[in-house]
């Protein structure tokens, strides 16, 4: 088949998570169930940390944000994740495909640069625990995430119009079941090789320097603050939960988006973007949110303020 310009009425075939064409209803419903957790408990943090005065500290200005971000993260994939399970070859046009890209790049680096920020919010507290009103002001958080908005959204928008720029043939199936950049950097019948060099020296500096930044936040030597029992505990207490949800997002990223060629598998690509897009962003809350005795308060007294009316 002679390959067509995106421009003629491209049209692309998402064969999803799972090949073969036969519905899936019973993983269907694990994943609605994983995305409704999802919504749920991100949503509610959100809510929590607009509405209630006990959680207006930095580190839950930090936490509202990322909860928007996740709960977005995951609608820009799952609803044709849960539709391929259904109907697998879902179409999906050549705009639709590279709108879902920029905004599943734009808001996974915004991600990777909240959790530096969270790194460095986390950090200061510890060990600086008498000048952290003035280090972590409401000015220096509101910049933080700014910025982080801001590297995304450029760093998505230059992906997304080098793609778009490229041929491939119609209609394309695509091995997965969102339209992915190395997927369809695989896909095009475009001479890559310039781009490609440029993308991946680009994008090894996005998604390094954010987790460069949380380990010189998190770097193993406490400061003073933290040399004492109490201090070292409130250490671990504040800084390992932050670690796992690092661990689990960045682990999951570098093992997809940069490894050898050679070691590229369509089915582990699948299931590691399931990781790091949906099961990540869903745990997020519970690592690092809703253990804490503040955000159990405030959920408290937010059920107690919607029964009352009832009650009344």
């Amino acid at each position: 088949m002679a390959p067509t310009n995106l421009t003629s009425a491209p049209v692309f075939l998402l064969l999803g998570l799972v090949d073969g064409t036969d519905a899936h209803p019973l993983l269907f419903l694990l994943c609605l169930g994983i995305y409704l957790l999802n919504a749920l408990s991100n949503l509610s943090m959100v809510a929590l940390v607009r509405s209630d005065g006990a959680l207006r500290s930095p580190m839950y200005y930090f936490l509202g944000h990322l909860s928007l971000v996740d709960v977005c993260f995951t609608t820009v994939t799952v609803p044709r994740l849960l539709a391929g399970l259904l109907h697998p070859g879902q179409a999906i046009s050549f705009q639709a495909c590279f709108a879902q890209m920029y905004f599943f790049l734009a808001l996974g680096i915004t991600e990777r640069y909240l959790l530096a920020a969270m790194s460095y919010d986390r950090a200061t507290a510890v060990r600086r625990t008498l000048r952290y009103g003035t280090l972590v002001t409401p000015w220096r958080c509101a910049a933080l995430v700014r910025a982080s908005w801001a590297v995304a959204h450029l760093h998505s928008l230059l992906r997304s119009v080098l793609l778009s720029a490229f041929s491939y043939p119609y209609p394309t199936p695509v091995r997965h079941f969102f339209c992915d950049m190395t997927v369809m950097l695989s896909l095009t019948t475009s001479d890559t090789s310039a781009v490609e060099t440029a993308i991946f020296s680009e994008g090894l500096a996005v998604v390094l320097a954010p987790l460069l930044l949380v380990f010189l936040f998190l770097r193993a030597h406490p400061g003073r603050g933290a040399r004492l029992a109490g201090g070292r505990r409130r250490a671990f207490s504040t800084c390992g939960a932050h670690l796992v949800a690092v661990a689990l997002f960045f682990g999951s990223v570098l093992s997809v988006y940069f490894r050898p060629s050679s070691a590229y598998s369509a089915r582990y690509d699948r299931l590691a973007s399931v990781v790091y897009a949906v099961i990540t962003p869903t745990l997020n809350p519970f690592i690092n949110s809703l253990r804490h005795k503040e955000v159990k308060g405030a959920l408290k007294r937010g059920l107690r303020w919607r029964a009352a009316p009832q009650e009344a």
